[in-house]
């Protein structure tokens, strides 16, 4: 029995290096910040297990160390993940006002201008804007501006 015992200490290393790499590999799979905090506690698992703690208790230990980790740090890595994000065209225009220079109808998209840049634009209403007139971008869908009037 005590072999079975020391044999199992030997190789529990080995099982949270294994644990380790599948969550990462799911991590980098799903790209969803879950798995890597399990992924990072069993490595540190892997230097815990040389001690004498029980498996029972390492696993205790390692889902604390998970959970403590999902639960503090994931939505601090996600906001400045999220942060890193920078507008892009379409996204800076939305909202802002833009003359139409080609006729928009219901049924025949036109053309915008706003900062220089020409658009095409189509509306959701029934509704008609005149060359000159002013309008508002609500959308941006593909090369699609979607505006109504001021």
């Amino acid at each position: 029995m005590e072999n079975i015992v020391a044999v199992l200490r030997n190789s529990l290393p080995w099982v949270w290096i294994g644990i380790t790499i599948i969550c990462i590999l799911i991590e980098s799979l799903t790209v969803s910040l879950t798995t890597i905090w399990f992924g990072i506690s069993a490595f540190i698992m892997v230097f815990l297990s040389f001690t004498p703690i029980p498996i029972v208790a390492q696993i205790f230990i390692f889902v604390v160390i998970a959970l403590v980790l999902l639960i503090f740090t994931r939505p601090v890595v996600q906001k400045k993940l999220n942060a890193k994000k920078i507008a892009t065209n379409y996204e800076k225009i939305i909202g802002q006002i833009a003359v139409v220079t080609k006729k928009i109808t219901a049924l025949e998209k036109g053309v915008i201008k706003i900062n220089g840049m020409e658009w095409t634009a189509a509306v959701r209403e029934d509704i008609t804007l005149e060359e000159g007139s002013k309008c508002i971008i609500e959308e941006v869908a593909g090369v699609t501006a979607y505006v109504k009037s001021v």
